[in-house]
């Protein structure tokens, strides 16, 4: 059964796939499929936001949300295998979140929109990688 479990930092599967992580807490996951529904791109760029100390964010994982970087449930309609990524911010401070969706920092931008399959792709799909 998937949960939260005390750790700290990016687990990878034997396949690639990684988990989520934040503030000592990580996501199980799994594996992709060939099924599996990949989150298309938002933007080409990071997304500047102000977090604020101990509050509670929903992350859009999928791409869909009309207010990114943040979920606004669109997931459900359009890519109801994902779901959003919630953290809390430990502290109050000035974040990069991530606009391409495929950085491997989630929800934090790693510099990935930067690469070819992301800046040759058209925004709002998903890019051949």
């Amino acid at each position: 059964m998937p949960g939260l479990q005390k750790a700290r930092g990016l687990v990878t599967s034997p396949l690639g796939s990684f988990c989520r992580f934040f503030f000592y807490q990580i996501r199980s996951c799994s594996a992709p499929s060939a099924s599996s529904v990949r989150p298309v791109i938002a933007a080409k760029e990071p997304f500047p936001v102000d977090l604020i100390a101990e509050k509670r964010y929903a992350w859009c994982a999928c791409g869909h949300s009309q207010k990114q970087p943040f979920c606004d449930g669109t997931h459900k309609k359009n890519a109801p295998e994902m779901s959003s990524l919630k953290f809390t911010a430990g502290e109050s401070k000035k974040a990069w979140l991530c606009g391409c969706k495929y950085t491997k920092n989630p929800p934090y931008c790693d510099g990935t929109h930067k690469e070819d399959f992301v800046q040759k792709a058209d925004l709002h799909s998903q890019p051949q990688v």
